[in-house]
């Protein structure tokens, strides 16, 4: 393993607790490299699967409980808003303190406060640390792209952040898969021992696999441990005064984790009411994750009540939404080598428009595949047409997250870890609205009218790749927040 000594001073005696903290992250062999990274991608499909893994278990809760379905339904909602509010929390303690402590502790405390969840004596119990569990467990929808990109430089990054952003996305499709086999045989409180059982085991890798990665924090530490060997006493402040001062947050970071909060909270809100293209982009994107969402109220009503279908069977029909992303996911080859062409075209800069072409295809799949289950939920069309309809929707949603998560970031440099919080927060609030009025929406207007309305909605947005490719420019030069 290649180490790199970032100061050198004769009192300084080269051992392995020196050195251990100059390792260049980059300079990891592949192989553990790929160790990291399929850690910290599966502890994210841990946390985007409990968020959905309640969708077939809402009736074991109401019968347990004695409360309404509405109400059971809040264990999806609440555990999206956790997952809303905590990246605006956890971001920038993550840039203060490092991703090893914000991981080990905010997954320890995900473990840990699954208990409650499992085993709640009553409904309000249970609501109560569906939130918590969320917001505890956000750390790795927000945080851990940025371990990815500490590993691998940028012509290198696209394979494994390809391969992380499959967490969020299939964890939510494989949650009721699970969940229908366990609900259909066992208590429902089974769904929640089985979170316990998996984080356990994702929080003994995270503690024995995933080491510090952040450049700022190995540097400080680095630093530290040079001017120690020199006699030199660091007090926290002087130490953070040697972090890299390349974000807003960074430089917030100084003068103590309060006003970086504050910050965190404040720039993504800024960024949403004065950029119009970040705001739209956003809200394109938001609404095709309510979309998914708003699918495990609306899966039971077509193939429970439609189709007769039992609990695992209707599990089974998210398939066809899983496997669409698993072929989005497997066209990124493809699209490096676009970007390769793209960047040898503008002499080694790839314009940030052109990662609006992913989003082009997208925005097609999304409609395509929402019409078309529309108009293949009647009960007397077979029950393989709605999921082999529901396929494209599935690949359009990965190529719009994709095609918006590197817009977003790229764009807004200067800002990035904000406008991807603005994201994450409007993503995961539409999840948790959506789930709520989904069955009093496909109760009045039918599984036909609820779905091709969605798919109105989206055929609207799907333009704003195309006008962004072209008028993109100018509104970069136009904004306040844009590089």
């Amino acid at each position: 393993m290649d180490k790199k000594v970032l100061n050198h001073d004769p009192t300084h005696h080269d051992n392995d607790s020196d050195v251990e903290h100059n390792e260049d992250p980059q300079c990891l062999p592949v192989w553990r490299k790929w160790m990291i990274v399929v850690t910290i991608s599966t502890s994210s499909l841990c946390v985007a699967c409990a968020s959905s893994l309640s969708a077939l278990a809402e009736v074991g809760v109401s019968v347990e409980f004695h409360v309404e379905h509405t109400v059971s339904v809040l264990s999806i909602s609440l555990f999206a808003a956790g997952l809303a509010l905590g990246p605006l929390i956890i971001g920038p303690l993550s840039e203060f303190y490092g991703r090893r402590p914000i991981y080990c502790i905010s997954y320890g405390l995900f473990f840990a406060l699954s208990w409650p969840v499992a085993f709640a004596p009553n409904i309000g119990i249970f609501l109560m640390f569906r939130f918590i569990t969320g917001f505890c467990g956000s750390a790795f929808l927000s945080v851990a792209g940025g371990s990815v990109s500490d590993l691998f430089s940028d012509s290198r990054v696209a394979n494994p952040m390809a391969f992380y952003t499959g967490g969020p996305f299939l964890g939510p499709v494989l949650g009721p898969l699970l969940s229908g086999f366990i609900n259909q045989h066992l208590n429902w409180r089974w769904t929640y021992y089985l979170v316990i059982i998996w984080s356990f085991v994702q929080l003994l890798a995270i503690i024995l696999f995933v080491p510090e990665t952040y450049a700022p924090i190995l540097n400080a530490k680095a630093q530290r441990s040079v001017n120690s060997a020199a006699g030199s006493l660091y007090t926290r402040s002087q130490m953070v005064s040697h972090r890299c001062h390349h974000t807003e947050l960074m430089e917030s970071a100084k003068k103590g984790v309060l006003k970086a909060i504050f910050i965190s909270c404040y720039t993504p809100l800024k960024l949403l009411l004065f950029d119009r293209m970040a705001l739209l982009l956003d809200l394109w994107s938001s609404l095709t994750v309510g979309i998914l969402y708003l699918a495990f109220q609306v899966y039971p009503i077509i193939f429970q009540e439609g189709h007769g279908f039992n609990l695992q069977e209707t599990g089974l029909g998210f398939l066809g939404i899983g496997v669409g992303i698993v072929l989005g996911i497997s066209t990124q080859p493809y699209w490096n080598r676009f970007y390769e062409k793209i960047s040898r075209e503008n002499g080694g800069v790839v314009p940030p428009e052109a990662r609006l072409r992913i989003g082009q295809v997208g925005g097609i799949c999304v409609p395509v595949g929402l019409f078309s289950l529309a108009f293949t939920t009647y009960p007397r069309v077979h029950w393989i047409a709605p999921i082999v309809a529901s396929i494209p929707f599935g690949g359009g949603m990965y190529f719009v997250f994709a095609s918006t998560f590197t817009y977003l970031v790229t764009t807004y440099r200067p800002i990035a870890a904000s406008a991807m919080a603005a994201n994450g927060a409007m993503r995961s609030t539409f999840a948790a609205v959506f789930s709520l009025f989904a069955a009093k929406m496909y109760a009045k207007l039918g599984t036909v009218g609820a779905t091709a309305l969605l798919a109105g909605l989206t055929t609207v947005l799907a333009p704003l790749p195309f006008i962004f490719a072209h008028i993109g420019p100018r509104l970069r030069r136009q904004s306040r927040f844009a590089a």
